[in-house]
């Protein structure tokens, strides 16, 4: 468990910040950048939990939990050998959000065009905590290319976007709320 007896420690002054190995990064580190991504998600989502309740809510709560994981997962760079074992992201964590997905879309209205970004508070919200949680992706792909992540956290950060676009959608009244984009409308 972390304990936090003080917020500021001054070892970041210099524009360094420690990862959960201990080795040091530059703020502007790709790693860094990425869990932090991963962190903005989870904010935004904080926001849309702000307008939710029940079992839409604790959806939101334990994907909020696994965010942490995930960003955990991030700031330990995989190695041969740990000093303790780190925390990484399972195929169980992905696996809740696909069955997740699978019973909010079943409910769902069919999508006869793009989805515009809105709908109900808590829809808007989760639209943005989509787009962030795509960045993510992007820099997790990035970082990827130049050092090992695992394929857990990559498919989860993957499936999230897309349990978000559905959960926005639920919200939005099984989708008969949706703001649809209607092309070439304003020409």
């Amino acid at each position: 468990m972390v304990k936090l007896t003080k917020i500021y420690t001054r070892g970041g002054d210099k524009g360094e910040t420690s990862l959960g190995d201990g080795a040091r990064l530059p703020k502007h580190d790709i790693r860094i950048a990425a869990y932090g991504t991963v962190d903005e998600a989870n904010s935004v989502i904080g926001m849309a939990r702000l307008h939710t309740a029940g079992d839409d809510d604790a959806m939101l709560s334990a994907i909020q939990n696994d965010l942490f994981d995930l960003g955990a997962d991030l700031c330990t760079p995989e190695a041969e050998e740990y000093k303790w074992e780190p925390l990484r992201m399972t195929d169980a964590q992905v696996e809740r959000l696909e069955q997740e997905i699978d019973r909010m879309n079943a409910d769902l209205e069919p999508l006869n065009s793009f989805i515009l970004p809105g709908g109900q508070p808590a829809a808007a919200h989760l639209h943005l905590a989509r787009t962030v949680a795509r960045r993510a992706e992007r820099l997790m792909t990035a970082l990827a290319e130049t050092q090992p992540i695992n394929p857990a956290a990559m498919k989860y950060i993957n499936r999230l976007s897309d349990h978000l676009f559905v959960m926005a959608r639920w919200l939005n009244d099984k989708g008969r709320s949706d703001v649809l984009w209607v092309p070439g409308a304003n020409r």
